[in-house]
């Protein structure tokens, strides 16, 4: 499959905890001390209804898919009990540009189970695969990849990270892969022990699986990241081919009181002692990242 357009640069989900752990308390305190302003740049963002295809590269269980698909769908869910993944969602909203919500809605679903490509992916292959998704209505494209694939920097400095083509024909893509062999104490942090920086004892995910709860925590940031900042010239702050965006802005924080090492304050499900702070569809529980309010210039939790 040839492709004829040129793609502009990936926005990366940064590791999680080289962001936030290695600072210091002192540090911290002067890093806070600074306004946290995420910059619009004038470029067009994705409002309206928003087709997520979703292309799975290597094996995953049909269980592991519904997780990933129902967070999808629960982001635009107002049937969802409060904290929800909608309510969360919501904060997009707040984000400037053409007039209206961004509406995700799960599209076409491409197996790949047979790894055409081989396990070791480079950035060229992801972009491969995240065409198969097509470009019809402006979709965004997500390329899923199993625990047992290995793609370009992941781990090393990336957990996931979004692009968008340059042609006539524009759509986002977006990867993420699946940490829960490669780097759990990196990518799936807080429900595994940190690699780096204070250790505490791990959340349990809420559906009762590191690697893909992990996911959903990066997904939602390549996903927030997309909308508001879908062909780079949306909201960010630092230069464009690194950039801090909505959910990287606020990496580590997951509920109030917050701090390296610590994901904050979140629920905890009675009957499985999981920890979640948002609830989606079919009874689903989820962690989700704190994101940043354009309205208020601070990270929201939802907890």
């Amino acid at each position: 499959m040839a492709l004829n357009v040129n793609f502009a640069p990936l926005c990366s989900i940064f590791l999680p905890l080289f962001l936030f752990l290695f600072l210091s308390s002192s540090m911290a305190a002067l890093v806070q001390e600074q306004p946290l302003v995420l910059k619009y740049h004038n470029g067009t963002l994705l409002k309206g209804t928003v087709t997520v295809n979703l292309i799975w590269y290597g094996k995953f269980t049909p269980i592991q898919r519904s997780i990933i698909v129902d967070f999808i769908q629960s982001l635009n869910s107002p049937k969802s009990p409060v904290p929800s993944v909608a309510s969360w969602w919501k904060t997009t909203e707040k984000y400037k540009g053409d007039a209206g919500a961004s509406t995700l809605v799960v599209g076409k679903q491409f197996l790949d189970e047979g790894y055409s490509l081989g396990k070791t992916l480079k950035n060229s292959h992801i972009v491969y695969l995240a065409a198969r998704g097509g470009h019809l209505r402006a979709p965004i494209n997500v390329v899923l990849t199993a625990k047992d694939v290995s793609v370009n920097s992941f781990c090393m400095s990336r957990c996931g990270s979004h692009g968008s083509n340059r042609g006539s024909a524009r759509f986002a893509y977006a990867w993420v892969g699946n940490s829960e062999t490669q780097c759990p104490g990196i990518c799936a942090w807080p429900f595994h022990q940190p690699l780096y920086g204070p250790q505490s004892p791990p959340l349990v995910a809420p559906n009762n699986d590191v690697g893909v709860d992990g996911m959903v925590i990066n997904l939602a940031a390549v996903l927030a990241g997309t909308v508001t900042n879908p062909f780079n010239n949306g909201y960010f702050q630092g230069p464009a081919t690194a950039p801090l965006e909505a959910v990287t802005a606020c990496t580590g924080v997951f509920g109030s009181g917050a701090y390296p090492g610590y994901a904050g304050s979140v629920l905890t499900d009675n009957s499985t002692g999981a920890s979640y702070n948002a609830n989606g569809v079919n009874g689903r529980k989820y962690l989700l990242p704190a994101m940043w309010d354009p309205q208020t210039s601070q990270c929201s939790t939802l907890v």
